[in-house]
């Protein structure tokens, strides 16, 4: 008896693995199948990246040689070196333009990517380097060539684009940072009011109901704060309670040497986060 007993539960326990074998080539051919297609999108994005990054490299070769002829031209003693100056600059003229669109291409695209480029980063911040210097380098072309008596208008333009680009990177520049710090600044601006029931009450800020904030209420009567620099509030009464609703956990109510209450927010952004009115009742 004891033996059949054994047999029947070495069946069970086999039966019981063959059933998990039976699942385990799905389960792996599911798993392989995701992993493969993270991938193939990490190989994509790779991909894209390292062609807009061979554009970039292939416009700066581009800008190198025209560069060259400019300097043969400028140096040489042939009637029609301003033409040839003039062609040039502007093949080096567009394929800045091009190679700075292209350049914020890749940006994009690196802040959009799941790979962690750091080595493409680096080659990007290279990049713009470069095509600072080459900016430099036509204001430098345009003071040589004058010395040789020789004026190139298109040369005049793309430096004054190049200006012009300057001015407009700095404004919207300058315009993203102070939306950016008003934007900052209201998220981080709250509203707090002590004072007696009486008190409350005469501002509409506590109505008959003993209800806060419920009807239209007089807003010039609250205290305007910075959460992020206002973490202490003296009440200056022997009585104070909390009559908006904020977190137990983010605030403590103490006394001072007086037995005057004092508030004290030890988490702003959990004490804030459930209105950013602040009503206390005192006496």
């Amino acid at each position: 008896m004891k033996k059949f007993l054994f047999v029947a539960a070495a069946l069970a326990v086999l039966a019981t693995s063959c059933k998990n074998e039976r699942r385990t080539p799905v389960e792996d051919t599911t798993t392989r199948d995701s992993l493969q297609s993270i991938i193939d999108q990490k190989d994509n994005e790779i991909n894209d990246m390292m062609t807009t990054l061979n554009q970039i490299q292939e416009g700066f070769r581009e800008i190198a040689l025209a560069e060259n002829r400019v300097s043969i031209a400028k140096d040489g003693e042939r009637t029609d070196k301003a033409q040839q100056i003039r062609e040039n600059i502007q093949i080096i003229s567009n394929t800045m333009k091009s190679n700075r669109e292209l350049i914020e291409k890749l940006r994009q695209q690196l802040r959009e990517s799941s790979v962690k480029a750091d080595g493409l980063k680096e080659a990007l911040e290279s990049m713009v380097k470069q095509l600072e210097d080459k900016d430099k380098q036509l204001v430098q072309l345009r003071s040589e060539l004058d010395s040789k008596d020789i004026h190139i208008a298109e040369l005049d333009e793309t430096i004054n684009n190049l200006n012009s680009n300057v001015e407009d990177l700095t404004a919207e520049s300058k315009e993203k940072t102070n939306t950016i710090n008003a934007q900052d600044k209201q998220l981080n601006t709250a509203w707090f009011v002590f004072g007696t029931k009486k008190e409350l009450k005469e501002q509409h800020i506590l109505d008959s109901g003993d209800r806060v904030l419920q009807s239209n209420f007089n807003n010039s009567y609250f205290t305007k704060i910075d959460i992020r620099v206002d973490k202490e509030i003296k009440l200056y009464s022997k009585s104070a309670r909390l009559l908006t609703m904020h977190p137990s956990s983010s605030y403590t109510l103490q006394q001072d040497a007086n037995k005057q209450y004092i508030l004290r927010i030890t988490n702003p952004q959990l004490f804030w986060s459930t209105s950013k009115y602040l009503v206390i009742l005192v006496k």
